[in-house]
């Protein structure tokens, strides 16, 4: 697995310069972290893998080093530096540029129509509840019966409100929320969030 490099610790402080609304973490994601968010990925087959805010790829590499050979990762970010950061580090990845509340168009924009699993490194807490929502519906729209999501938090924030709030988005729009342990060898200590059996309005 290709490890964190300096260039994407200055590929990641640029993107919080530009946007620092939208970076909602102090590094990227640990490879520990990463490793507990790509256990959604089937392991076998030709599955697609939707990463949404890869950011530098931290996350990307787990997913890659699980993926079959016959799967497809289709990476989701807003920022078009770290997209390009990504094409450039990454190049077996497909990466496209928008939100990802819009991922039902994004996928047909890349000739997709639903995806296997979908891994996210998006800064929840920096959404406002609506949003959320929004971008929740989506993956779970795009997700088959048997499809799987996984995401994170920050342990620190596990108490506030807003992390009580979005725990409950969890459960409206998957059947199954799973709670994973606490990966402490992440800046900050961060969990998981795995969902099944998602439930589409």
């Amino acid at each position: 697995m290709i490890s964190t490099t300096m260039h994407d610790y200055r590929a990641f402080a640029a993107a919080a310069a530009r946007r620092p609304a939208l970076v909602g973490a102090c590094a990227p994601s640990s490879r520990r972290l990463g490793d507990l968010l790509a256990t959604v990925v089937p392991g076998t087959g030709a599955p697609v893998v939707a990463e949404l805010g890869p950011g530098t790829g931290s996350v990307s590499h787990a997913i890659a080093a699980r993926l079959p050979a016959a799967g497809t990762h289709l990476a989701v970010e807003l920022d078009p530096a770290l997209a390009a950061h990504l094409r450039a580090r990454l190049p077996g990845i497909t990466v496209v540029e928008g939100d990802a509340a819009d991922l039902g168009p994004l996928l047909a924009t890349a000739g997709l129509s639903d995806v296997d699993a979908v891994v996210s490194g998006l800064p929840w807490a920096l959404f406002p509840p609506e949003q959320q929502r929004r971008t929740l519906a989506a993956i779970a729209g795009c997700l088959p019966a048997d499809g799987a999501f996984s995401t994170f938090t920050y342990r620190h924030t596990g108490l506030l409100s807003a992390a009580r709030r979005f725990r409950r988005l969890l459960h409206e729009h998957f059947d199954q929320v799973v709670c994973t342990r606490t990966v402490w060898r992440n800046l900050p200590p961060a969990f998981a969030y795995v969902c099944h059996r998602p439930l589409c309005a």
